[in-house]
């Protein structure tokens, strides 16, 4: 879609939309980023000149999926219990508050497989179709999980951490607490429930001591 050309608005058009990406989706995960934009808008009921008035390329239409289905990830619960990070009082309140968010965050990515299958698709397609690690490293990693940089930099506001870097401090809780399980669950080796919250409390302690104020 040229840069000056703006999608379709509007209530008919966003549930136009919605179809296409539920449709791609469906279909990404099934035949993979090979399938044609002509089944992809026959999934959704719409034309293919409509799928491209709103994405523009299959590219496009890609990123969009990786976004709804990233956003789906934090659920009511986790994003909840996120946001009470900015309301702890002290030291221990704020390592409690930081172990209940992190547990609700860990379950909800280890309960979407859908992510996980799009992470699948990017590793076994990358090599044919390299831009979709692009579509993928172009949601950055604040971007991810925004309520998990939105706790982070609320609480450096509040002086209950020190937060230098806001960036590298996402990708740094994503490795402690997130990609054990990306890593091990690429491969089919999930981590049982003792593992996993044995590595959930350990990681916000490594991370509070390294960034606590």
């Amino acid at each position: 879609m040229p840069e000056d050309k703006q999608p379709p608005a509007g209530p008919r058009a966003a549930r136009k939309r919605k179809a296409i990406v539920d449709a791609a989706r469906a279909l990404f995960l099934r035949e993979g980023f090979g399938v044609g934009m002509d089944a992809i808008a026959a999934e959704a009921g719409v034309s293919k000149v409509t799928v491209y008035n709103h994405f523009g390329s299959k590219e496009a239409l890609f990123t969009a999926v990786i976004t709804g289905a990233l956003d789906e990830t934090l659920d009511d619960d986790s994003s909840a219990a996120l946001a009470r990070l900015a309301d702890a009082e002290d030291a221990d309140d704020l390592r409690a508050a930081f172990v209940a968010a992190a547990r609700a965050w860990v379950h909800a990515v280890r309960a979407d497989q859908d992510v996980a299958a799009l992470r699948t698709l990017v590793a076994t397609e990358i090599h044919r179709f390299p831009q979709l690690g692009e579509a993928w490293r172009g949601h950055g990693p604040a971007g991810h999980h925004p309520a998990v940089a939105d706790a982070l930099r609320a609480l450096a506001e509040r002086g209950m951490l020190t937060v230098p870097d806001l960036e590298a401090a996402v990708v740094q809780l994503y490795a402690l607490l997130v990609f054990p399980h990306m890593v091990f669950g690429q491969y089919g080796a999930d981590l049982d429930e003792d593992l996993t919250d044995r590595l959930i409390t350990g990681g916000v302690d490594m991370f509070l001591t390294y960034y606590r104020a």
